[in-house]
């Protein structure tokens, strides 16, 4: 996944090292089956095959590509799995680094090959189908929050049950920690130049709950002095240049939180408040920046409640 993890248990019931290893084992699992920078993952043999029939896949990876089409259509396409063709083009994926600003022309013809609408899931049968042969899936804005999940699911097999997952900034708490406390979760300040955990903007307490912040402070390119966010717009096949700073999403689950808090960076501001309002489990913290450079807080009532003294 191109990131660290950490796992923190309190008073685990078995070996540390037996731990460890099940932890490292499901998440290299998950890779196994949806990186795209590994060329035998199960999600990259799908990528470079040419056939518009059904294809059987893992039952953990349609479990990844029914929720990314549920939210695509909630969301209105903002969170689309067929932009793998855009986020290379923009040299944000496994493709590298490309010079320059793409054309007009160059985005067209990536955007022809992208459309969540053109996928068929048969959950029923485990299969999926592109009825384009052009169509490649990116699921990294949904995966790493269900590596999140996975690994909790197999620690409370295990036996755990105080238990808190941080992979890439996503994280999972379950239960309390070894004070008997909610977990407490800092959320940087989205700045440029303040390295990870250096400046918060809030801290949060969690319990049983999950949380994905993204942002355009840490993944970013530079073409003649201008910065172009990670964060692609499936629409218009180009970075987005809204306002939004950062967004944490709290869900029950971390694969939701993470995809929300993808199609919130893609929607803005505004149209990611309207999303989220009357989504029940879900809270959300929207940070924007304001045109003279000063950062705008925007929270909802739940989100607000879990905050921690400071």
């Amino acid at each position: 996944m191109g990131t660290t993890w950490r796992a923190t248990l309190v008073d685990p019931p078995t070996a540390s090292g037996l731990l460890l290893r099940e932890v490292q084992e499901t998440l290299n699992r998950v890779d196994r089956l949806m990186s795209t920078y590994q060329a035998d993952s199960e999600l990259s043999v799908f990528n470079r095959s040419q056939s518009t029939g059904p294809q059987r896949l893992s039952a953990e990876t349609l479990q990844v590509v029914a929720e990314s089409l549920r939210l695509a259509k909630l969301t209105g396409g903002a969170l689309d799995p067929t932009v793998l063709p855009l986020v290379n083009l923009w040299g944000f994926g496994p493709a590298g680094l490309r010079a320059g600003i793409p054309s007009q022309a160059d985005v067209d013809l990536a955007l022809s090959k992208t459309g969540w609408r053109r996928l068929g899931l048969d959950a029923v049968a485990g299969t999926l189908a592109k009825h384009d042969p052009a169509l490649q899936l990116d699921l990294s804005a949904v995966a790493k929050g269900y590596g999140v999940d996975a690994v909790c699911d197999r620690l409370l097999e295990l036996g755990c049950s105080q238990i808190f997952v941080e992979v890439g900034g996503e994280v999972r708490a379950v239960g309390a920690n070894a004070n008997g406390d909610p977990w407490r979760v800092g959320i940087d300040k989205p700045s440029l130049r303040a390295a990870p955990g250096q400046a918060m903007q809030q801290v949060v307490e969690l319990t049983d709950l999950a949380m994905a912040t993204s942002g355009d402070y840490r993944n970013f390119r530079e073409f003649d002095g201008r910065r172009y966010s990670h964060t692609i717009d499936p629409a218009t096949g180009r970075p987005v240049t809204h306002g939004l700073a950062s967004v944490s999403v709290l869900a029950p689950s971390c694969m939701t939180a993470d995809a929300l808090a993808t199609a919130i960076s893609v929607l803005g501001p505004e149209k990611g408040w309207e999303l989220v309002q009357g989504m029940q489990g879900v809270e959300v913290l929207i940070v924007s920046r304001l045109p003279d450079g000063k950062l705008q807080e925007r929270i909802t009532d739940g989100f607000r409640a879990l905050l921690a003294e400071r």
